[in-house]
């Protein structure tokens, strides 16, 4: 990075108060532990405005989609992260049951969208105040709550899909986990660069994500590999990445560019963030190393989605 570049680094504030730090931010806090957010598209989506690439991907109607995470602590500290992992969570004394954390993060997601009651159409903020699908991915790696089985049970109990994301850290998780649809971040082709671009607590958590691959390989249920390209950090080797996605054998690859906002702005430039055009040629040179082929993409949101038969069935 570049003197001039580091300049023009947003310099990170003090954090005294973390919790109020986080409803600055627009999260509302759902139990003890837990935590609610909603996220651009469902603005949108919600005034029939646009809907955000999962839905074009898997058919996941924005508006109805509840983003939560039932633990704010995370164990990498990603330089593309947009949450404040400068500030450390500290684990709850007691944990919150997967019914309490149900019934909470519902009533937060409403009360969240209550202000659209009067700009947005009825018929969509009534559809918005029943969300069907559920986005255990946030601020915090969600595979560190003991009872994240039980959690996905109970969301699936009331009606809903179910997306986790985890960045693999926590493979004896990863194998109790059957969402409907598992994603595992894989940020770096190796350790040197893995070490680099995810800051983990510890140097062993790259041997977990490599158990964690072997995991999802032999899970039958839908897998995503999700890799955030950051330019000049980890946007190098596609075959090492290939190699690496074929241990999972995963039905869908979501290469994505890192989009330069919030506290990451301290931590990258904004020329890291590649364009949808370079996001595109390296995807489809893993494409070419993996077997397998553009399924679709999304300009607005610089993504490429990689399939084994170049396309995408959407989730029931």
């Amino acid at each position: 990075m570049s003197s001039k570049d580091k300049e023009e680094l947003m310099t990170i504030p003090e954090i005294p108060d973390f919790e109020a730090l986080l409803k600055k931010q627009g999260y509302s806090l759902a139990g003890t532990h837990s935590a609610v957010k909603t996220c651009l598209w469902l603005g949108r989506s919600i005034k029939d405005e646009g809907e955000c690439y999962k839905s074009r991907f898997y058919g996941i109607t924005s508006h109805c989609c509840l983003q939560m995470t039932p633990t704010l602590r995370c164990n990498q500290r990603c330089l593309f992260c947009w949450r404040p992992t400068e500030a450390e969570v500290s684990f709850p004394k007691n944990w919150d049951s997967p019914v309490e954390i149900v019934g909470s993060s519902i009533k937060a997601q409403r009360k969240l969208i209550s202000g659209f009651g009067g700009s947005a159409p009825r018929e969509r903020w009534e559809e918005a105040n029943e969300p069907k699908h559920v986005a255990i991915s946030l601020s915090g790696e969600p595979t560190m709550y003991p009872y994240l089985p039980e959690l996905v049970e109970e969301y699936e109990k009331q009606g809903f899909t179910t997306f986790i994301v985890s960045n693999g850290t926590v493979p004896e998780m990863m194998e109790r986990i059957e969402p409907s649809q598992l994603y595992m971040s894989l940020d770096a082709p190796d350790r040197e660069t893995y070490e680099k671009v995810c800051n983990p607590k510890s140097p062993e958590l790259w041997d977990n994500i490599n158990r964690s691959l072997e995991i999802l390989g032999k899970k039958d249920n839908r897998k995503a590999i999700r890799i955030t390209l950051v330019k000049g950090v980890n946007m190098i080797d596609p075959a090492g990445y290939a190699r690496l996605i074929e241990i999972a054998d995963p039905d869908y690859v979501e290469i994505k560019a890192y989009m330069h906002l919030g506290f990451s702005r301290a931590r990258l430039p904004r020329e890291a963030m590649p364009s949808h055009e370079e996001v595109l040629s390296f995807a489809k040179e893993v494409a070419g190393h993996l077997g397998y082929s553009i399924a679709d993409e999304v300009e607005v949101s610089r993504i490429a989605l990689l399939s084994k038969d170049g396309k995408v069935t959407y989730i029931d």
